[in-house]
Parts: structure tokens; sequence; C-alpha cells
């Protein structure tokens, strides 16, 4: 199922600099959630393997089951939201894993999400979005299930851990230009791409275009690359949110969902 991924230059660079023990690994096949026969796999390539313990009552009935799943006792890795490259800290050493969806992309983007995954293993952060809400999910849900979905909240909920993280991990994109140059060009790069999709987000909500949770997906994406976003999520990209997390995510989706309404 896994196999260690060759790396070289830049990203070699920045996982000597950030989290020197990180083995990333290419899948052999496409995943969102890795079943648990699967996720033993990485016994494999790692030296021990230490699943998360998670409370199955942060989570209301309606969260989608792949989500419950997650949550239950059984040792899993991966959520859909992760993209191209997810990573684990329920192994020891930790896994950065690249899926095979990314053959086709270009070599030096592939080399950053793998590079962005290292520094976020680096963080001291959960892997995914449930341990930074907890019991918290509950009542993102009861604000904005009646207006999204279940689905809907899901979405929300991953593109605000994603900004989150990415208050975090830009503070190191940043000061990449001379010691991981390719790097850097590729954040520069999709930073640039997303930029002209941001100033018109408002008005693509307000008019039905773009649904909210899509439309938050695509601004959080963005604090990561330090663009300047437009009300309402520029209220994400501050230093109360990285300083209150996800009580503040909560009540941002709140007051957001209020005036939607």
């Amino acid at each position: 199922m896994f196999s260690e991924r060759a790396v070289d230059g830049d990203v070699t660079a920045v996982r000597d600099a950030y989290a020197p023990d990180v083995v990333v690994l290419n899948a052999a096949t496409d995943f969102e959630t890795l079943d648990p026969a699967a996720a033993e796999d990485l016994l494999l390539v790692t030296d021990s393997v230490d699943p998360l313990t998670l409370d199955p009552s942060w989570l209301p009935d309606s969260a989608p089951a792949q989500l419950q799943r997650y949550v239950g006792g059984d040792f899993t890795v991966g959520l859909p939201g992760d993209g191209g490259v997810a990573w684990t800290t329920q192994t020891e050493p930790a896994c950065v894993i690249v899926k095979p969806r990314l053959e086709t992309s270009p070599e030096s983007f592939v080399d950053f999400l793998v590079a962005e995954a290292i520094v976020e293993t680096s963080l001291g952060e959960p892997e995914q979005f449930v341990s930074f809400f907890g019991d918290r999910y509950r009542h993102l849900a009861a604000v904005t299930d009646p207006h999204v979905g279940p689905t809907g909240t899901y979405q929300l909920a991953v593109a605000l851990y994603d900004a989150y993280l990415g208050l975090q991990t830009r503070v190191a994109f940043e000061t990449w230009a001379d010691d991981y140059p390719d790097c850097y060009d590729a954040w520069a790069d999709a930073g640039e791409r997303l930029r002209p999709r941001l100033s018109d987000l408002p008005g693509e909500v307000a008019r039905g275009q773009t649904d909210f949770a899509a439309a938050a997906e695509l601004a959080c994406s963005a604090v990561k690359h330090d663009l300047e976003l437009p009300a309402p999520f520029a209220a994400l990209d501050t230093a109360a949110y990285e300083d209150h997390g996800a009580d503040y995510a909560v009540r941002w989706a709140e007051k957001t969902i209020e005036q939607l309404a």
C-alpha cells in the first residue's frame, strides 16, 4: 500500500529543518479515509502506531458517516478534504502520504504540498479538525446545519481548520525565498492563482452562484498565502483566531450565518 517517496532539493532541506524524522510515502491508491487494514500497513514503514482516542459524543447524529467512522475506535487515517497529500502523527515517526491523484500535477507544486505537510506535522496541532473542535463541533453543527446541512458543516469545519493552520504555516513560508526558493516560488504562484477568485466572493455568495461552505473553503485556503480576504472571511485572518482557536471559529460561524440568514 505504501512505498517510500524519494525526495530531494528543497523538500529534503525543509524536512531536515522542520521535522527530520518524518517519513514521506507514496500511496498505491487514492483514498479519503484509510480503513484499519490499510492503515495498519503503515507499521511496515514506521516504528509504531498510536491510534487517536476521540470521543464520539463530540459529533451530532447528523454528522456524515465517514466522520463518525473516523471518531470511532478503529485506527483510521485521513478524511475527505485532505487533498492530494495527507499526514498523520498517529505513527512514530510521523508520515506524509502522497496520493496518486497528484501524478499529473506539476512537480514543483507537489513538492510544495509535501513541504507544507512536513511543516504542519511540526506544529504540534491535531492532524484533523475533529480534535481541534472537540465537543464544540456540536455547537458548530447546531448553528450551521439548518443553513448548509451536515455536509456543508463538515466542509466549513475543514476550511476553518485549514485557515487556523495557515496562520501558522505562512510564518514559515514567508521566509523561504532564500533557503528554499523552489518551494517559495510554488507557494507564491499558488497564491497568485487564488487572488482573482477572492475579489467577488461575497457577491457570488449573495447571488447564489457559490454556496457559503464552498466560499469559506476558497477563502480559508488563501490564508496560508497571506492574501487579503474579503468580509466576512477577513475576520479569520487575525491574531484573535490564532489565539482563541475553535471558540473563535464557532463564534465567527454563528455571527456570519446570522448575517446571511
